[in-house]
């Protein structure tokens, strides 16, 4: 099992740089120059620019320009905020609880939905309830967020008046930021009503969110139930005359679980693009929505750095979802 966790560690590597590459890469093609964002309306002298740029190392060549940014990262150095001044990690440490809670609650519910969902329609393959499913899938997944968000919008919280537009929760509670998980925290105030009130403004961007990711998943069990229920052992225990939840729920879904599960860990980049417009539409305070404004600022270190903090997150997960393989099946650990 080590030498299967080293193997996959070692695959994060080459990648990592490829990512910081992208990143570096990527800010370098925006148009504006930092400097004269830096300086506002009042302008800077030509002196006064190359000074600046002198001092933000702006005047190396990219290569080496590259290079540094590479040796600070080696140190843990993720840079500042050109416009707040302040350690890009720490503003990114102080919003990335808003996007877990919320990417964690549309994930959760895409998958509380998508499996048993793609489960009863393998079962009752070719019924009403495969086609509409299915049907509804394909339907969710072609919906773009930034539309679906904003149709939700309108029905439930302006035409029903059920859930909040925007925010974590409603201006009337204020309590101190100990975790960063605002149902968390409004537990931990005791505050009457803080808790629905932070319930009810999470809802409506998780199901935005998790539409996609719920489409995907569904469709990706009912494929791979129906590949595993037609396997030899499968037919044996029916033979046997085992319980059909036994049959469905032991032999077979654990066995699809594998390209389900690989689906589940590959549905967060899917998530992290999400957050941006979900978190835009919605007015929630999370890294997209902070790498969104950021880029419109021409904020360098924030989206460089943002981008390789975001990208690091999506490869930690597919690695725990690669070892997650070696626990449902230990045989793929020898290969």
């Amino acid at each position: 099992m080590l030498r299967f966790i080293l193997s996959k560690l070692l695959y994060l590597v080459p990648t990592f740089l490829g990512i910081t590459i992208i990143a570096f890469s990527f800010v370098r093609i925006l148009p504006g120059d930092p400097v004269l964002l830096m300086a506002g309306e009042r302008g800077v002298t030509p002196e006064r620019h190359a000074e600046l740029s002198a001092q933000l190392g702006y005047d190396k060549p990219l290569v080496l320009q590259y290079f540094d940014f590479l040796g600070r990262l080696l140190q843990g150095d993720f840079g500042n905020s050109l416009v707040t001044k302040k350690p890009v990690l720490t503003e990114f440490l102080s919003l990335f609880p808003a996007t877990v809670e919320l990417g964690l609650c549309a994930i959760l519910i895409a998958t509380l939905i998508g499996v048993p969902v793609g489960v009863l329609a393998a079962i009752r393959r070719g019924s009403w309830f495969d086609q509409v499913s299915m049907t509804a899938a394909l339907v969710g997944f072609s919906m773009p967020i930034f539309w679906w968000g904003l149709l939700l919008i309108i029905f439930f919280s302006g035409m029903l008046g059920w859930t909040p537009v925007s925010g974590r929760i409603s201006l009337l509670y204020f309590f101190p930021n100990v975790t960063g998980f605002m149902l968390i925290d409004s537990l931990l105030s005791g505050q009457e009503g803080a808790f629905a009130s932070a319930l009810s403004h999470l809802i409506l961007p998780s199901v935005v969110l998790a539409t996609i990711p719920l489409a995907v998943i569904a469709r990706q069990t009912r494929s791979a139930m129906l590949e595993v229920m037609g396997e030899d052992y499968v037919r044996t225990a029916r033979a046997k005359g085992m319980p059909p939840y036994r049959v469905i729920g032991i032999h077979a879904l654990r066995n699809a679980m594998i390209p389900v599960i690989t689906t589940i860990g590959l549905q967060i980049g899917v998530l992290m693009a999400g957050a941006i417009l979900t978190e835009t539409i919605f007015s929630w305070p999370g890294i997209g929505k902070w790498m969104i404004d950021s880029i419109a600022r021409r904020d360098y270190p924030v989206v460089q750095s943002g981008l390789l903090l975001i990208a690091a997150l999506v490869m930690i997960v597919n690695l725990l979802v690669d070892l997650t393989y070696g626990l449902i099946n230990p045989r793929i650990r020898v290969k």
